[in-house]
């Protein structure tokens, strides 16, 4: 079990639908990062941009993100995640892949499909969700519309840290500033959230807000509003512990079976 964990959250704008360019710019933010980090966590189909075309960009489990996944957290000692579109048995995921430094490759597909823009009718919604053991750290991935729903956040594992990546537009920005804080404090976990920047190939635009809050809800990140930036963050195991042990919150949460 490590006490810290240190991670590097990329706030970035996304090529549409274009995979060898987004994986080319994700390299060259990632490997000048000259302090030793436990994770690189990378924005929702961080190949693609949110695209309801999967037919077009979906790739499998040995393609060449998932490859490239491997080979830049072999070259970085360190686990990266973020999510891409995955072809697998004639239907398409919106996939949390997990990849760390060794190969080991988790990974957790998206349950909310987002209906508002027909998700649900390309992408079939995932059933489970992955706690990842890490370094002695539990962490939940999560993607984007997972957020609005805390019964499925809901903390029933003891998990560490909460992780969303996301495509979350400008406009509904203040929802994704309040629910991440939301499901830090409610949870008595880290909550991590990484967004992209920039404007995608249906012209939604989208700001950012990647943050990081602590267990009381604090945000402990200094991400400028639609810019791209790297913030390096280190999360403390003793924070976690001290404030379950003091204030025992988690000890008083429903028993519930979620359908």
């Amino acid at each position: 079990m490590e006490d810290y964990l240190n991670i590097a959250l990329i706030q970035a704008d996304l090529v549409w639908e274009n995979p060898e360019q987004n994986r080319l710019n994700f390299t060259k933010k990632i490997e000048p990062i000259s302090k030793e980090v436990d994770l690189i966590v990378l924005p929702e189909m961080f190949t693609t941009g949110f695209t309801m075309h999967a037919g077009q960009v979906a790739e499998t489990m040995t393609g060449k993100t998932v490859s490239w996944m491997k080979t830049m957290a072999s070259k970085k000692n360190c686990a990266i995640m973020g999510s891409i579109v995955i072809s697998e048995s004639d239907n398409f995921y919106n996939r949390f892949l997990f990849v760390e430094s060794s190969g080991v490759t988790s990974y957790y597909d998206k349950r909310h499909t987002f209906t508002l823009v027909g998700e649900h009718k390309i992408y079939t919604a995932g059933k489970e969700k992955n706690i990842i053991d890490y370094k002695g750290w539990k962490i939940c991935p999560l993607i984007c519309y997972d957020l609005r729903f805390p019964v499925w956040a809901r903390n029933t594992e003891d998990y560490d840290v909460l992780i969303y990546v996301a495509n979350w537009p400008k406009p509904r920005v203040s929802a994704w500033d309040a629910l991440l804080k939301a499901r830090a404090i409610e949870n008595m976990s880290y909550c991590i959230g990484v967004n992209r920047v920039g404007v995608d190939g249906v012209h939604s635009e989208y700001s950012g807000h990647s943050g990081v809050y602590d267990v009381l809800g604090n945000e402990m990140t200094t991400f400028k509003p639609g810019e791209e930036h790297i913030e390096l963050v280190s999360l403390e195991k003793r924070h976690i512990e001290s404030y379950r042990n003091k204030l025992k919150f988690l000890n008083d949460r429903d028993v519930f079976t979620l359908n």
